[in-house]
């Protein structure tokens, strides 16, 4: 993901679906393109492995209560050397 945004959303009371798709929300708003991918810390109580259209993947990097959103990228594979 070479573009993405950062969405903080700390509130115990809401799940973690309802922030992805919160965030998602402005993601289209803000660059007119649906996102793909969301990455949360592996600590995130997560419900499923998608909220509607975005695949939801943990990765340790990400901060507790933040959400990483955006279009995942495809790397094409290099051509093997001759």
């Amino acid at each position: 993901m070479q573009i993405g945004l950062l969405w903080f959303d700390d509130d115990k009371q809401r799940p973690a679906a309802e922030k992805i798709a919160q965030a998602a929300r402005r993601y289209r708003e803000k660059f007119g393109r649906a996102p793909t991918v969301c990455f949360v810390n592996p600590s995130e109580p997560i419900e499923s492995e998608r909220v509607g259209n975005v695949v939801v993947r943990t990765l340790r990097t990400v901060l507790p209560h933040h959400f990483w959103i955006g279009v995942e990228e495809r790397v094409e594979s290099l051509p093997e050397a001759a």
